[in-house]
C-alpha cells in the first residue's frame, strides 16, 4: 500500500488547491527523448506514446525552443494534500464538478500530489469550484 491519504471525504475537505502562475502548453515531438535538451525544456510532464512524445512545459520555454505545434495553453492547479496513488474517487469528484462548469481538465498524479491542468482563461473559475468542493466536504463532515 502506498503512503498518503485514502479517505475521499478527508481528501476533498483538505485538498487546498494552489494555482501555479505560469502558463503551460502541451507539445508533441517525434524526436527521441534522449535527444531532447530536457535540462532547458524543464518538462512538468513527459508521456511517451506510439505517435510521439508529449511534453508539458511553460509557454515561454516552448517558444524559446521553437516548438511549432503547441496546444492547450493552461494553468496548473496542485492539490496540496498528500493523496495516495491508490485513493479512489478524488479525481472523479473533481473532474465531474469541473465538467458541470464546462471546464476541461488534464490530470496527472504525482507521488505526493494531484495536478490539474485547466484552460488558462478558466483557471480562476476552476479554483473557485475546487474551493467550493472543499467547503462542502468540510460541512458534510461536521
Amino acid at each position: 500500500m502506498s503512503s498518503g491519504e485514502h479517505n475521499l471525504a478527508v481528501l476533498l475537505a483538505t485538498m487546498k488547491p494552489t494555482l501555479d502562475p505560469e502558463v503551460y502548453v502541451f507539445i508533441n515531438t517525434q524526436q527521441p527523448l534522449s535527444s531532447l535538451p530536457l535540462e532547458t525544456i524543464k518538462p512538468q510532464l513527459i508521456v511517451q506514446e506510439a505517435e510521439g512524445t508529449t511534453i508539458v512545459t511553460t509557454e515561454a520555454i516552448a517558444a524559446a525552443h521553437s516548438f511549432e505545434e503547441v496546444v492547450f495553453p493552461c494553468r496548473k492547479i496542485s492539490l496540496t494534500i498528500h493523496s495516495s496513488l491508490e485513493a479512489v474517487g478524488l479525481i472523479a469528484a473533481i473532474t465531474n464538478r469541473l465538467k458541470d462548469y464546462s471546464i476541461s481538465t488534464n490530470v496527472v498524479s504525482g507521488f505526493f500530489h494531484d495536478h490539474i491542468y485547466v484552460p488558462a482563461g478558466r483557471a480562476d473559475d476552476a479554483m473557485l469550484v475546487l474551493e467550493r468542493i472543499s467547503v462542502e466536504a468540510n460541512k458534510s463532515s461536521e
